[in-house]
């Protein structure tokens, strides 16, 4: 007999769903509903019942939206084929070890990640400076590659780790080379995994504030847009940030909704063994 979900449950990811779209929905009224509604009353309404598009242009006419989008566009996908360039590599290499080693090597990798991202970011935009990497799009990058380059390694382990022993072995017996066998046997069986780990870095390369901002600082024509949403949000610019704000979290929706089937937790798991 199957079992019964309980009416509980149901209600549970209801009120869960409430909670994290709402923010999201406030966003569409506000730019999408004119505004002697939403700010000029006391209590907004909550239904997008008057719908103009009069607050999207004119927030495209007063602030430039386009620009960081373009470079945040620009920075996420760098960062992306960055981690996988080296974190394919170094999940191979990390995987070959054995289990105790290659464990203590992922923690060291993500001791990065626990630390407050300023006592990073300072030192390194001393060293950017001098080599004239600030407010650079190519800065950007490299300062949020120490993010999410554990985890790109992490995953790409557990790739490599889920195949079996001997393929690599017995394509070798075959007579095909080191190179050969790394790219044309290993690489296809964790094209999988290669995704999921370009996805995710490029998410968090999408909204990362703390390096963008240290690296980058609010300079129209260099900043990313969670910079430039700072930006605007500190100048009292509300309709600005929520129209700004909503355009952003679109790639965010659309990578999702694309992606959505591998983006499993077994792709996050077995980076680690006992």
């Amino acid at each position: 007999m199957p079992s019964k979900t309980s009416p509980g449950i149901y209600v549970a990811v209801l009120i869960l769903a409430v909670i994290f779209f709402y923010p999201l929905w406030v966003l569409i009224i506000i730019a999408f509903v004119p505004t002697k509604y939403t700010f000029g009353v006391m209590y907004p309404i909550q239904l997008p019942l008057i719908i103009t598009l009069q607050n999207v242009i004119n927030s495209f006419r007063e602030v430039d939206l386009v620009g960081p989008m373009i470079r945040s566009l620009e920075v996420a996908f760098i960062v992306g084929l960055l981690a996988l360039g080296l974190g394919v590599p170094a999940g191979y290499g990390i995987a070959k070890l054995t289990a105790r080693i290659s464990n203590k090597l992922i923690a060291f990798l993500f001791i990065i990640n626990m630390m407050p991202g300023l006592v990073i970011a300072i030192p390194i935009s001393l060293y950017f400076y001098s080599l004239h990497l600030t407010n650079t799009v190519l800065g950007v990058a490299l300062a949020q590659e120490l993010v999410v380059l554990p985890l790109t390694v992490f995953i790409i382990m557990g790739g490599f780790r889920s195949l079996p022993r001997d393929l690599e072995n017995q394509a070798r017996v075959d007579g095909a080379s080191l190179g050969s066998t790394f790219v044309r046997v290993l690489i296809p069986l964790i094209r999988v995994p290669i995704l999921v780990a370009f996805i995710l870095s490029w998410m968090t390369s999408w909204d990362e504030f703390t390096y963008a901002f240290i690296v980058a600082p609010i300079v129209p024509t260099h900043s990313t847009f969670p910079v430039t949403l700072y930006n605007y949000v500190s100048r009292n610019l509300p309709l600005q940030s929520a129209t700004f704000a909503l355009i952003a979290t679109v790639p965010i929706i659309i990578m999702v909704a694309v992606f959505q089937k591998y983006l499993k937790g077994q792709y996050l798991s077995g980076g680690l063994v006992g």
